[in-house]
């Protein structure tokens, strides 16, 4: 069945099963292959993507859900690396293996968009992705940096 999907603002149209989950779609039929997978189980938050803006985990939200909305994934975000929150990232040197980081970068953005100043406890509740090399303290200082960021290009 094809599916019709717009990712990153490119319109797709994948010969694909409707249970299919969306990261399969993003990585195998489109060929991006920012989003990670990990769990398969929607727990650790590596295959993390925008769906109308807001956080999903890939790897279970099946793909016809996704027709008619807008999917944003990493490669979305910028063409060169220059989003505040990227920037953050590299300025702190959150990733050491990366392995999460693409997904840890969407859940981050979906939470400044909603609370431009999070505190800890609002990092903490909203970006719940694992990171296996524990970098956790590096994350939140870059989560933090990245509001500074966006509010002084405001």
């Amino acid at each position: 069945m094809a599916l019709d999907l717009t990712i990153n603002g490119a319109a797709h149209s994948v010969d694909a099963d409707p249970e299919t989950p969306l990261l399969w779609v993003i990585r195998d039929y489109v060929g991006l292959t920012g989003t990670k997978f990990s769990c398969g189980m929607a727990q650790c938050g590596a295959c993390t993507v925008h769906v109308d803006g807001q956080p999903v985990r890939s790897c279970t939200f099946p793909a016809s859900a996704a027709v008619g909305k807008a999917i944003t994934t990493i490669e979305g975000v910028s063409d060169d690396g220059s989003h505040p929150v990227q920037v953050a990232w590299k300025e702190l040197d959150a990733p050491q293996c990366g392995y999460c980081q693409s997904g840890m970068i969407m859940a981050t953005l979906a939470l400044l968009e909603r609370t431009p100043e999070p505190t800890d406890a609002d990092i903490d509740a909203a970006v719940t992705n694992i990171c296996r090399c524990g970098t956790y303290h590096r994350i939140r200082a870059a989560i933090h940096r990245a509001a500074q960021l966006i509010k002084a290009e405001a």
